[in-house]
């Protein structure tokens, strides 16, 4: 069985041998036939062996570009997340506490880290932040607060009603005097049904404007005794609640050019910013920031005026919105050679506004503390004409015998070329003029605003986005704690505010102002002179804030900051 199981395996070998050779000598006859004897033939047919293989390339190109357009059929290039934004600013950071900030530098890191209890949207109307609602009595005099639920401070800690109860006692207190304070002045703050009640000592239409102010954390700085507030690390590194926390610090050589690197915050309450990173650069003089624009190495700024546009590389984008800021001559009522109103009507008709203004481009004017997107005034009272002789003479007649006004401003925007200006129209006018031109932050603030240490001080103001004057020209602001500049104190034009702020009817109110106004132009506290636009430079293939926002004052240009981009992504479109 074995042998023959055997011998059939060996004749099925030979078989399959037999086959394999001839197969071979199959295949090697065709190839010699068919490859081997035909090359000679192709020199005959190359033009159609060409033809073909163009055909066959035109066919892949065109399956390639079919199939790169159905991509892109279905696809858009929108804005991606990550990347950095860096932005230009000027003056010096002295601290990143919100409450004290004073330098453009610092109230844009206050907006960029600090979030309000409201504030100011896209139209320009106050409405909630870290508020979900806010509500108010019958009566005007009662608002209520509700917090947003689950906020939370940069290092997790919960946002509560007590941080709110703390911030507004830190303003209220006379030892730190911050600019907050006189829209909080005389306003009781509790803690009612988990809800926040703030009580007024009388009605006021506008409070919400006034909950636009940043929040402390509480729990890092309850504790600390207000008198050390400023000392504490919190001012140099602190905790945060707005778009961004913050990250580090890096001096740009010794005279206070500085570098203040933010991350996002995820647990905004706006939403994750698009930024992975933003970046404040704080320089000292605006020269510096055209050169940092042109080359690239800042993103954006919106230190610069319209007249710096031809010193701005063409690739840049100028973006020009109007804000609700004046820009005015507030003069020293209370004290001082201003003290005399017959003095300042005759400033008021010798100084030749029309030559004031010639160098703010297209810059508005401003003749007036109200804004007609604020108030529908029907009747302004009519401003003297220009009368420099008038002026002269009643100067000469006052027998004045000191003549020596204390002019001052800051280095900022028109200011300084505004100061010299007007220096030189008041000595035409037979003054001595002394004019001081400082840093903008917090010394010019202790040195010169709360001590009213000027006759005239040339200084922007912002007007909000509803009227309200009281801050600015009520007798109870005439303080170093105050912001009535001027010093003004007027117990019919008082009466007047306190009226038009409790008045809800819009023609009522309109009325109130209509006959402040005619006081405000007899007594003379401030002249104006511009309504301030914000000239914004940005790179190209940048998402900024949108043209069709209404800015109440510069640094809401961050209130969609959240949304703001660099990066470019290809998105799938929504079916």
């Amino acid at each position: 069985m074995r042998s023959k199981t055997k011998a059939r395996g060996q004749k099925i070998r030979r078989r399959f041998s037999r086959f394999s050779r001839k197969t071979a000598d199959a295949s090697v006859e065709h190839i010699q036939e068919n490859i081997i004897e035909r090359v000679s033939h192709i020199r005959r047919i190359r033009l159609l062996i060409v033809e073909w293989s163009l055909l066959v390339l035109a066919i892949i190109m065109l399956s390639i570009t079919q199939g790169i357009w159905y991509v892109n059929s279905y696809q858009i290039e929108g804005w991606g997340k990550g990347g950095t934004y860096t932005e230009a600013t000027l003056g010096k950071v002295a601290s990143l506490n919100p409450l004290v900030a004073s330098s453009s530098s610092e109230k844009v890191l206050s907006k960029l880290m600090f979030a309000p209890l409201a504030a100011p949207d896209y139209s320009g109307h106050t409405g909630p932040a870290l508020a979900s609602s806010i509500t108010v009595n019958d009566t005007g005099d009662k608002w209520t607060v509700k917090l947003r639920e689950n906020l939370r401070w940069s290092d997790g800690a919960p946002i509560t009603n007590a941080d709110v109860l703390y911030t507004v006692k830190i303003i209220q207190s006379a030892a730190l005097n911050t600019s907050y304070l006189s829209n909080l002045s005389g306003v009781k703050v509790s803690e009612e049904e988990g809800n926040l009640l703030f009580t007024l000592s009388a009605p006021y239409a506008n409070f919400s404007s006034a909950l636009n102010f940043p929040i402390l954390p509480s729990h890092i700085l309850g504790e600390v005794p207000i008198t050390q507030l400023l000392e504490h690390s919190f001012n140099t590194s602190p905790v945060t609640s707005g778009a961004f926390t913050y990250n580090a610090s890096q001096n740009i050589g010794t005279d206070g050019e500085k570098m203040i690197y933010l991350n996002k915050n995820p647990a905004f309450y706006g939403g994750e910013p698009y930024l992975e990173t933003f970046v404040v650069h704080a320089f000292l003089n605006s020269d510096d920031i055209i050169a940092a624009i042109n080359n690239g190495s800042v993103t954006a700024t919106a230190e610069l005026l319209p007249t710096d546009a031809d010193l701005i590389d063409s690739s840049i984008i100028e973006r020009q919105t109007a804000l609700s800021s004046g820009v005015f001559a507030f003069f020293n009522t209370k004290q001082g050679i201003l003290s005399n109103k017959a003095i300042r009507k005759a400033i008021q008709k010798g100084v030749d506004m029309e030559s004031l203004r010639a160098p703010l481009g297209d810059e508005p004017a401003l003749n007036f503390p109200l804004l007609s997107s604020q108030v529908d005034i029907k009747n302004y009272p009519t401003l003297p004409e220009y009368d420099p002789d008038y002026a002269k003479d009643v100067i000469e007649k006052a027998n004045l015998e000191n003549r020596t006004i204390r002019l001052a401003t800051t280095n900022g925007g028109y200011f300084p070329s505004l100061a010299e200006n007007l220096k030189y129209q008041l000595e035409q006018l037979g003054f001595q003029v002394e004019l001081s031109i400082s840093n903008p932050g917090q010394e010019f603030l202790l040195n010169v605003i709360r001590p009213r240490n000027y006759d005239i001080l040339i200084y922007e103001i912002e007007l909000g986005a509803d009227p309200d004057l009281f801050a600015y020209y009520h007798s109870s602001q005439a303080n170093e704690s105050g912001l009535n500049l001027s010093n003004y104190s007027s117990g019919l034009a008082s009466d007047l505010l306190l009226a038009a702020r409790s008045t809800v009817d819009p023609s009522l109110r309109a009325a109130k102002y209509e006959s402040f106004l005619e006081h405000w132009v007899e007594d003379v506290p401030a002249l104006g002179i511009y309504q301030v636009d914000l000239s914004y430079f940005v790179a190209k293939n940048i998402r900024t804030f949108s043209e069709d926002n209404r800015l109440v004052t510069a640094v809401d240009r961050f209130v969609d900051v959240n949304y703001w981009a660099t990066e470019r992504v290809a998105k799938n479109r929504t079916p």
